[in-house]
């Protein structure tokens, strides 16, 4: 595996009112991609969370989210580690999820960002990606998911899609100046025991999310204009 590391963007993210921020060493401050999402989801979306929360109680829910965080935590910085070239053991909590996602890593060259902050000065927004490499050979936005089973299919996947596409446009956005221009995305989801689900999101497919995501933005401003 080969590295070009761009330069990395430097900034901090904090919270106010349940919100989160990035703010640049300007001190500007642009609402984070997923703040955006939660605050423009679906109403189908909403009552099946809440319904899922009825079912399974709030407590237990809240088991299950915080495992599932942490677990992520643990794989996107073992991830990290292998793509910068650290060698340092993996979590155990971390392993399966480690396991399943190394068949994909192989195929993975030419990383240009790890965990890079970005911003869409024009649209107002801003996030962290996971990474820009080469898959296959084709520069993408690359995103590193866990779950229990198999998505199955795009549908399940939520707003994950969006979620890519704003982070491509974010990074065209930040390193225009450098020529960089992605097209393609790259959503892979670790399963224990099992092979990682690979979602691979063409130019057409990005152009058709990038659509979607910038009318949630629209619709974001309109409900909060004065963020």
């Amino acid at each position: 595996m080969t590295s070009q590391l761009l330069p990395a963007v430097h900034a901090r993210s904090v919270r106010e009112g349940g919100r989160s921020y990035f703010v640049d060493d300007q001190g500007v401050r642009l609402p984070s991609v997923t703040t955006i999402l939660n605050a423009t989801k679906p109403q189908a979306d909403r009552e099946a969370l809440a319904r899922w929360r009825q079912r399974v109680g709030v407590a237990e829910a809240s088991r299950i989210s915080g495992t599932a965080s942490r677990r992520g935590i643990m794989t996107h910085a073992q991830i990290k580690r292998y793509l910068l070239g650290v060698n340092r053991p993996c979590p155990e909590a971390a392993q399966p999820y480690w396991e399943s996602l190394q068949p994909v890593l192989t195929k993975i060259q030419t990383v240009r960002l790890v965990e890079s902050s970005v911003f869409h000065y024009d649209l107002r927004y801003a996030g962290k990606v996971d990474c820009v490499a080469s898959y296959e050979g084709v520069p993408c936005i690359c995103d590193w998911k866990t779950a229990d089973q198999p998505k199955g299919s795009i549908d399940r996947l939520k707003d994950a899609p969006l979620q890519l596409a704003a982070y491509c446009g974010a990074v065209n956005h930040s390193y225009a100046d450098q020529g960089l221009q992605l097209h393609h995305a790259l959503l892979v989801v670790a399963i224990p025991a099992q092979a990682a689900e690979v979602f691979w999101f063409d130019a057409a497919e990005v152009g058709n999310y990038w659509q979607q995501w910038q009318e949630r933005v629209e619709q974001f401003y309109r409900c909060y204009p004065s963020l």
